[in-house]
């Protein structure tokens, strides 16, 4: 008897990550770069399209969901994290990564920021650092450089700009980088580590934007971003903190700090002990109800 024959498993590759939608992004955006390097980063994985989950918050950046056949989730202002994070609890065996803006991400989704870290949940998380709020047409962001002239600080910003590499090694996440969409190659591996890593994955990314913001400039960026030398410890968070403060004639991109020993939330959280909650019956028995009620007695 003739058996039927498996369909040979091709390897995906970058043109199987190209959704139906063209970006509307401005011409030159750095966004463009960064969504070329996640399709990159995507099929250097090896993994299917339905294997993804893409989440997104709102800007000019959270739009990039749309441009990748994954599933995806555009969510509210600043609520990316918190979505992903139940998304990766319900089936952690997918994998989760975000999207979002400097202001989704820093200003208005701040604190989320802070305990996704904390708890180190299993997610990629990308920020795309322009610097300015784009989307609605530039005002100042947490990221915006003291003295700089926007439609919100018309004689120059007047507030301190936040540092999210020197604040995530500090909130707790276990793999902190930052990188630039002019250097695909690079941000291409930096994405590609941060899928593999097993717990939450930072990587700001250097996004100009042309329209809004005429100080931060692809020119300004390649007049100072640096590689960290190869010899820099990864898994000494001091020495990544030192780098993590440095910003002048010299600006330093690539990873700055790495933990693998730290387990991830779905590691240390005992529901998931047998499976994805996704997979697993629901509703409770009468012996649970029973024995749930006993207890609570």
């Amino acid at each position: 008897m003739a058996t039927k024959e498996r369909p040979i498993q091709v390897a995906p590759t970058a043109k199987d990550f190209r959704g139906k939608v063209a970006p509307d992004w401005c011409p030159s955006c750095g966004h463009s770069g960064i969504l070329t390097a996640f399709r990159n980063a995507f099929a250097k994985q090896g993994r299917g399209r339905h294997e993804y989950l893409t989440v997104s918050g709102i800007g000019c950046s959270s739009n990039l969901p749309g441009y990748v056949p994954t599933y995806g989730m555009h969510t509210l202002h600043g609520r990316a994290l918190a979505v992903a994070t139940g998304a990766k609890l319900a089936n952690h065996e997918m994998s989760v990564v975000v999207t979002g803006g400097d202001g989704d991400g820093y200003g208005i989704g701040g604190n989320h920021f802070i305990h996704t870290m904390r708890k180190n949940v299993d997610l990629l998380y990308v920020v795309m650092n322009n610097q300015i709020y784009g989307l609605t047409i530039g005002q100042a962001s947490p990221t915006s450089l003291l003295g700089m002239a926007t439609k919100s600080t018309p004689f120059g910003n007047v507030e301190t700009p936040l540092n999210p590499i020197a604040m995530a090694i500090v909130a707790g996440a276990t793999f902190v980088a930052r990188g630039f969409s002019a250097e695909m190659k690079e941000l291409t591996e930096l994405m590609y580590q941060g899928m593999q890593h097993k717990g939450f994955a930072l990587i700001d990314v250097f996004s100009p934007c042309v329209t809004f913001n005429k100080d931060n400039t692809y020119d300004y960026f390649k007049e100072r971003v640096r590689f960290l030398d190869e010899d820099h410890d990864t898994s000494n968070k001091a020495a990544a903190l030192e780098q993590a403060v440095k910003w002048g004639d010299e600006i330093p991109i690539g990873l700055f700090y790495q933990d693998t020993s730290r387990p991830s939330l779905d590691e240390s959280e005992p529901v998931l002990e047998h499976g994805p909650m996704a997979h697993q019956p629901l509703g409770v028995t009468p012996e649970q109800g029973a024995a749930i009620i006993q207890r609570m007695m």
